[in-house]
């Protein structure tokens, strides 16, 4: 005998009850989701290179764990690695900041050469450290209140911020091993979950945050790294100190908005504070232009048009995002306004979210009135 339909207030009390599980597994986890959405952002960046490496290794000899075991140790590395050395420069460099301190306190600190020369604030900076640093007794009184002991203490509590950092990057790197292992399945199955929920739409909506991640990652990481190798030849040929390093720290924040442009300023700065008026001018001249060229031109056309987006709606997700999620929300901003514009299109009935139909036949060309028919045998 087949059950009945369920009543309405069943399934009223189903919902509740399953949303109530879900409100407390997101509270339970809630450390944790910045994780998770890492985890899932670099899944999906990484999806085909995924796809490649696993056609390196047969299934029937472990390669469904070696692939995704070799790619999570590789990602691993990339990200451990500076975490490790941030945390071993801060341990050796912290001797050096509290003997500074004790240097201040006791003989003051002279005015660099460099520090006055550099243009407009240049000479203000140096009447306030003579001010202020220079003599022992003003030294004494801005640094009396800071003990080394408390910088000592600071570096712990820093130290152990980058401790917990670590262990979330320890599983979020646990989480993508199981992504990409059991990948397939679980798209299938979130497949399967929209189109009960959301209908046939539901996967056309996954395929534009799919796409906008794509898109992100591509636009942001790949556009910075650009960014940093093109002004790194400018460093090179103004004959910057360190060109490859500042041109390294200016790639990474160049995948941050506004982050390049720091760098660069820095650097034009420095160059005009040790006469070189030519090179510093070259240096801001040259990244302003490609950083808005990058900005404006470059990133709008990889991310909007992988998934569909206005320029203003691109720009509005990697800012929000950024503001909303931190440097996650470069990636989640524009997924989650590929989704917005999916269901606003669909919603309007925009030729763009229509279903595909199958091809349709073309009738066959009727000959002509004078044309010779075949004859029938």
């Amino acid at each position: 005998m087949e059950p009945g339909p369920e009543p309405p207030s069943q399934q009223r009390a189903r919902l509740v009850v399953a949303a109530g599980f879900v409100l407390l597994g997101l509270w339970i986890l809630h450390d944790f989701l910045p994780a998770l959405a890492w985890a899932v952002v670099l899944s999906i960046a990484l999806w085909p290179l995924y796809q490649r490496l696993l056609r390196l290794f047969p299934s029937e000899r472990g390669g469904h764990l070696a692939a995704p075991l070799i790619l999570t140790t590789a990602v691993g590395v990339v990200f451990i690695a500076p975490l490790v050395l941030l945390g071993i420069a801060i341990a050796q460099e912290m001797h050096f900041v509290v003997g500074l301190i004790v240097a201040a306190k006791h003989s003051g600190l002279a005015v660099p050469d460099w520090l006055g020369e550099l243009p407009y604030v240049g000479p203000s900076l140096a009447d306030w450290w003579r001010s202020n640093l220079a003599d022992p007794a003003t030294a004494e009184t801005l640094f009396g209140r800071i003990n080394p002991r408390m910088v000592a203490e600071s570096a712990r509590e820093y130290g152990g911020e980058v401790a917990r950092r670590l262990v979330i990057l320890l599983f979020t790197l646990l989480t993508l091993f199981f992504l990409f292992r059991d990948g397939s399945s679980t798209a299938e199955k979130l497949q399967a979950l929209s189109d009960r929920v959301i209908g046939v739409r539901g996967q056309q909506i996954g395929r534009h945050m799919v796409a906008a991640v794509h898109g992100t990652v591509t636009g942001l990481v790949l556009v910075g790294l650009a960014e940093g190798v093109i002004l790194g030849v400018v460093y090179v040929a103004v004959r910057l100190p360190y060109p490859a390093l500042i041109g390294a720290m200016t790639g990474v924040l160049a995948v941050i908005p506004f982050g390049a442009p720091l760098i660069y300023t820095l650097a034009a700065l420095y160059m005009l504070a040790i006469g070189k008026t030519l090179g510093g001018v070259v240096i801001f001249v040259a990244g302003s232009v490609v950083i808005f060229v990058a900005d404006h031109f470059i990133r709008p056309v990889l991310i909007g048009g992988a998934a569909r987006l206005p320029f203003l709606w691109v720009l509005l997700g990697l800012l929000g995002g950024l503001e909303t999620f931190g440097f996650i929300g470069l990636f989640l901003g524009p997924a989650i306004m590929a989704a917005l514009i999916a269901l606003w299109r669909d919603w309007t009935g925009s030729p763009e979210t229509e279903p595909e139909r199958a091809p349709q036949r073309r009738p066959l060309p009727r000959p002509a009135s004078g044309a010779v028919r075949p004859r029938r045998t």
